[in-house]
């Protein structure tokens, strides 16, 4: 079979700053703030009688809900066919025994300590004390949040198996789509040449979805302007002041963990961080707009692979598989909301409750579908974890948009970080490749 297009190879770029993705998305970033700011302050009672926010609404965001629709619709199949793809890469059983052991285990030991980050920061500063739950309610009102979902440890195990495999595909749960495409990439590589036209299939449908999202991709600056202009726009500033201590807080222990990052780095592949860093600007910037890690995805994978000198095999098996098992800033995120929680109720944590936070925030990182928002439904499984009120939820509605933005670019950085020392370990990364700044 003749080799088609690599799905990591990048549009060929001219000089012109216009032309780079990265540029656009910035500048996309910025008109929607300027925009939705001013518009959103346009009232009824003008002379036109236009209602600023109603035009955000009505048009405006409707672009960007185009633009997330467009990623969601490639999104299983880019997590099925490029894990078969890594995995049938891998030829040697051996090899994707201890690559798959060496990921899961960091994806989860990254987790726990990210969740332990959270409740930290959560003790040290105590973003709840002081807030006045009964005061804010009315304000959180109007904010319409879906009901959480109660989901017990147990449950979330059984639920990873899928019955029937097209259900989950349409449905969106991706954690069986993982666990169903990792078990037909190892049955595939136990097959060998038997099933080879199958093999060719899945590899050649990874390169027809990198195409698709290359292509919707470039739609990202206009999505990207749509949805921050609405954000910004209808919901304003004011919404953060009463909490803005928990916004200091999340941020500060986000910027901490990111910071640990190239401590990382620097102990585990005894490499400088500098060049991991300048390099993952791209889909940084694209996972802070999106808010979304599977949107973030296939450009993460493309930096990973061509800039960073990760190898084919590792970026398309541990990649996808820490998009969908791996969220360290959603993880932080639910820890220190938790404790907000306890702490503007009043309710007093023992140490038993630390270590079922933990627990129940690294598995609700898990959980949560890598899209916007899923946090806010896992989360109801951490606060009724340890007996906490579950109407308070709709209090963070306001802001966890935007804490979403910060959470998911650390989300893409320490699943393009994990994936990076892992393929260092197996010797397979090209460090040439890593250390040349002209990438």
């Amino acid at each position: 079979m003749t080799n088609p297009k690599q799905p990591f190879s990048a549009v060929t770029p001219n000089k012109s700053l216009f032309s780079k993705l990265w540029f656009r998305v910035v500048l996309g970033l910025l008109l929607g703030i300027v925009f939705g700011f001013y518009i959103g302050k346009i009232g009824a009672d003008n002379p036109l009688s236009v209602d600023g926010k109603e035009i955000l609404t009505t048009y405006i965001k409707p672009i960007g809900t185009v633009f997330i629709n467009m990623i969601k619709m490639v999104v299983v199949p880019l997590i099925f066919f490029s894990l078969v793809s890594g995995i049938t890469s891998m030829t040697s059983a051996e090899s994707f025994k201890r690559i798959g052991l060496k990921s899961v285990a960091a994806f989860l030991m990254t987790g726990a300590f990210a969740v332990v980050i959270g409740l930290t920061f959560g003790n040290l500063f105590h973003p709840g004390v002081g807030v006045d739950l009964s005061s804010l309610k009315a304000q959180a009102g109007s904010v319409a949040v879906a009901a959480p979902k109660t989901v017990s440890l147990i449950q979330i195990f059984v639920d990873i198996v899928p019955t029937n495999i097209f259900k989950s595909m349409v449905e969106d749960h991706i954690l069986q789509v993982v666990v169903f495409a990792i078990f037909l990439g190892v049955t595939l590589n136990a097959l060998g040449e038997k099933v080879q036209n199958v093999t060719d299939f899945c590899k050649s449908a990874a390169y027809v979805v990198f195409k698709m999202i290359e292509t919707i991709i470039k739609f990202s600056p206009y999505g990207v302007f749509a949805l921050t202009a609405w954000v910004v726009g209808t919901q304003g500033f004011d919404i953060l002041i009463a909490l803005l201590k928990l916004v200091g807080v999340v941020t500060g222990a986000l910027l901490t963990q990111y910071l640990l990052f190239g401590i990382m780095v620097l102990v585990f592949a005894r490499v400088s961080p500098l060049p991991f860093y300048r390099k993952m600007a791209e889909p940084q910037l694209l996972a802070f707009s999106t808010s979304s890690s599977k949107a973030t995805l296939s450009t993460a994978m493309r930096v990973v692979n061509e800039k960073i000198g990760v190898s084919k095999s590792s970026t398309s098996f541990v990649l996808p598989l820490g998009a969908s098992i791996n969220m360290d800033g959603t993880a932080i995120y639910l820890g220190i909301c938790a404790l907000f929680f306890s702490q503007a109720y009043g309710i007093a944590l023992d140490f038993q409750h630390y270590l079922i936070l933990v627990m129940t925030a690294t598995l609700g990182s898990i959980g949560a579908a890598g899209i916007p928002g899923g946090s806010l439904i896992m989360m109801g499984m951490v606060l009724s974890s340890v007996g906490l009120p579950l109407e308070g939820i709709a209090l963070i509605a306001g802001v966890d948009r935007i804490l979403d933005m910060m959470r998911t670019t650390v989300n893409i950085t320490g699943d393009s970080l994990i994936t990076m020392l892992v393929d260092k370990s197996e010797g397979t990364m090209d460090m040439d490749t890593y250390h040349d700044m002209s990438k």
